[in-house]
């Protein structure tokens, strides 16, 4: 894979993010295109890529760890019976272009590849919003099209035998600090608490920085959040959670995050207030 210079993401007259298209990682991190590193409008860095506990966690962006049977996530796959183990079943996300890239987003296309066949044609849009002096929004939409000509399903480690771990797709990994990140939704509190629930929002909130994820797709359907916050601060969506997802030949599905990016610890009803405005922007 060829890499190419980072694509710079500004909002509010400064750069807030960079986008890699092509990594320069080896195949058995399952190579895709991730944004990091992020940071609040005073910038600050939000996001960790290739971190020790887990190197192949970059950044933020889209990563599923089954889609049928091939790990576009990364590392050992986990197998009923058998537990977390080596594969050689890792897929590649390929960059193929962006159809529009204007300094405060894009609109990128993918294609999805695992060994030799396309399995999935991706239509990703970004897009930064200021929100106010201290906060910033950004907007990732991501439309996964089956183009294999077979049906094919989504799974997660939770579908495959390991109970709480139904992780896979959109995901966030925040950087490690010496105390964990505080953790609360819009009615809980905790990790444990906010963890496969499908509420509208949950925050993660670090030293000097909180992220504020709304699930904002247009679908009766709300995916539910994974949280991790004591083992290492992350956050993503499940769609894959009680069950494999189907895809049949030739449908599409659509999943649209927004993540408040915002300097400073936003207690509950200022993250509600901030997600409320960008969601709406």
């Amino acid at each position: 894979m060829t890499t190419e210079a980072p694509t710079l993401l500004r909002c509010a007259g400064r750069t807030v993010a960079r986008y890699t298209t092509r990594p320069p990682l080896a195949l058995d991190h399952a190579p895709r295109p991730y944004l990091h590193p992020v940071t609040t409008l005073a910038g600050r860095v939000v996001t960790e890529t290739v971190p020790e506990d887990h190197p192949h966690h970059l950044g933020a962006g889209v990563a599923v760890p089954d889609v049928a049977g091939h790990n576009f996530w990364g590392g050992r796959t986990f197998v009923r019976d058998r537990g977390s183990v080596e594969l050689d079943n890792h897929g590649l996300q390929r960059h193929d272009g962006f159809k529009l890239c204007d300094p405060d987003g894009f609109v990128e296309e993918l294609t999805w590849w695992a060994a030799g066949e396309r399995l999935l044609r991706e239509h990703r849009t970004v897009a930064a919003t200021a929100l106010t002096d201290s906060a910033w929004a950004l907007d990732l939409t991501f439309s996964l099209a089956n183009v294999s000509g077979r049906d094919l399903s989504i799974g997660s480690p939770a579908t495959n035998g390991r109970p709480g771990a139904a992780y896979g797709g959109f995901f966030w990994r925040a950087p490690k600090e010496a105390a964990a990140p505080v953790v609360f939704g819009a009615d809980a509190d905790g990790e444990e608490s906010v963890h496969g629930a499908r509420s509208d929002w949950v925050a993660l909130s670090g030293d000097g920085w909180t992220l504020v994820f709304a699930g904002a797709t247009e679908t009766t359907r709300r995916d539910p959040w994974f949280v991790r916050a004591a083992e290492y601060p992350g956050v993503g969506s499940s769609l894959a959670h009680e069950g494999r997802l189907p895809v049949p030949a030739g449908e599409t599905f659509v999943r649209r995050v927004v993540t408040v990016v915002a300097d400073g610890r936003l207690d509950r009803p200022g993250a509600a207030a901030l997600v409320r405005k960008a969601v709406a922007s």
